[in-house]
């Protein structure tokens, strides 16, 4: 295998336009895969990290995590994928021999840890670099580039017949709204929901709490457009808060008889956090707070 020469999007200083470059990848180490992008999305984490108001910034970074592709090659070691196959990205990875991922307790393997670092787990070096910089990896994917190296443990083989184009946003905004209303909350049939922000994630909780039975699904969002697309993935009722005379919170309680039995904050404010907690009927409240 040889270092393969593409294109791809690199930022090289927080909030400076990304830079379409030549860019070096090397082959991939032990455990590692090197994927050919097909299809990669836009998440809102990519945005807030290229502007690098919740970290410490790390430039020059190859952003993006949400993607589909085929497997251009393996490194020693890798058994559960061959060249050729279709792949989904997934950033929150587990090399599955790890602590954190033998434990059986959590998924933060420390696979998350490196990628802090935009270091992959193997060697804790790069697999990008431009002119000889090195070039920091995010999410533990980097799939604006027209090709990437990840860790197996951060990826996943899907069928050939699936649309690589539409796959890729499974990667992270569906998987984590549809994983935490079936899943994590395991929605019962019957049940009241409401949702704070109907992007990619509040959409997808709409969608796994509707296929889990709910009767009434809330979306707050400032923008009343979201409420038509919302209606397709199962939102049933609207609060715009701009058009509230009193705290988004108490209307929610008041039109479902006291609060929802669930409430999910899809926006990542924490002060929506709170706001979601008290949405909910006492009884769920007085648990949440509990755990």
């Amino acid at each position: 295998m040889s270092t393969i020469t593409c294109k791809a999007a690199v930022a090289w200083g927080a909030g400076e336009a990304l830079v379409m470059e030549e860019v070096e990848v090397d082959p991939p180490n032990s455990m590692e895969i090197r994927i050919k992008v097909v299809c990669t999305s836009l998440c809102r984490s990519d945005v807030t990290q290229w502007e690098s108001k919740t970290a410490v910034p790390l430039f020059p970074r190859i952003f993006g995590h949400e993607a589909s592709g085929i497997v251009e090659s393996i490194g020693e070691g890798v058994t559960e994928f061959k060249e050729g196959d279709h792949v989904l990205t997934v950033f929150t990875g587990e090399c599955m021999t790890c602590k954190h991922c033998s434990s059986g307790k959590s998924n933060m393997c420390q696979i998350l840890g490196l990628e802090r670092r935009g270091l992959m787990h193997s060697d804790q070096k790069t697999r990008f670099s431009v002119r000889g910089k090195p070039v920091y990896h995010y999410c533990a994917v980097s799939s604006f580039s027209e090709y990437t190296v990840v860790h197996t443990g951060c990826a996943v083989k899907i069928s050939s017949t699936v649309p690589l184009e539409k796959i890729c946003l499974l990667s992270c905004g569906v998987a984590a709204g549809l994983g935490a209303a079936w899943k994590v909350a395991d929605i019962n049939k019957g049940s009241s929901v409401v949702i704070f922000g109907l992007g990619t994630v509040g959409l997808s909780v709409a969608q796994g709490a509707k296929l889990r039975g709910a009767s009434r699904i809330i979306g707050v969002d400032t923008n009343p457009q979201k409420y038509e697309k919302g209606k397709i993935f199962g939102v049933t009722d609207y609060i715009n808060p701009n058009d509230c005379n009193e705290p988004v919170q108490q209307v929610i309680k008041r039109i479902t008889d006291g609060g929802a039995d669930f409430a999910f904050e899809c926006i990542g404010d924490t002060g929506m956090i709170t706001t979601a907690l008290q949405s909910c009927c006492d009884v769920n409240l007085s648990l949440s707070l509990s755990l």
